[in-house]
């Protein structure tokens, strides 16, 4: 339990982030569609596993680690950006290497994926029929959809952040100022 008068800011609460709710399902649903279109011994298959969970994992991460690290936070929610960055790539290959329609943002499937952000209680039930299609271009374009969604979320995140640590800078210099006034006072 952190003090209220400490100069370690609150943190964690990663759970309750959107951004790590919609990288629970992006990787959930990673697992998955590798289990059923990408061949289990296949570098491939590992490779998207991976980055699913960098995704999720550097999230959380950072999230703990923001009470004594801005910088750490920034640099491991960057990391999950780019982990998700690497998958997107990844389905948009599967796609293209199948010949398989890459759809728009506006293409009418696409668009009911979309509306699906609305929903409460989002989770991989949500998107479920969608990921489980027997068609692998409707399940490797719900996906690139739910990684698009999470990845706009993490940008809004990141910009948040700088933002929060240009107004009120970081764990050192909140160190550096709870130690002058504790000299001041002495």
């Amino acid at each position: 339990m952190i003090r209220p008068d400490s100069f370690i800011d609150p943190h964690g609460g990663f759970r309750n982030l959107k951004s790590y709710q919609m990288s629970e399902i992006v990787y959930d649903a990673t697992v998955v569609f590798c289990d059923r279109w990408i061949g289990p011994r296949s570098r491939s298959h590992d490779q998207m596993v991976q980055a699913a969970r960098s995704g999720k994992q550097n999230i959380a991460e950072g999230s703990m680690a923001s009470g004594t690290s801005k910088k750490f936070e920034l640099r491991l929610v960057s990391v999950a950006r780019a982990s998700l960055e690497d998958l997107l790539l990844d389905y948009q290959d599967f796609l293209r290497q199948r010949n398989l329609t890459l759809w728009g943002k506006n293409h009418f499937q696409t668009q009911k994926i979309r509306r699906l952000a609305y929903a409460r209680d989002r989770s991989y039930m949500t998107y479920k029929t969608y990921i489980e299609s027997p068609a692998p271009e409707v399940a490797a374009n719900t996906m690139l959809c739910l990684i698009h969604q999470t990845n706009f979320l993490l940008d809004q995140q990141l910009r948040q952040l700088e933002k929060q640590f240009l107004e009120n800078g970081g764990f050192t210099e909140k160190l550096y100022h709870t130690r002058l006034s504790a000299r001041r006072r002495s």
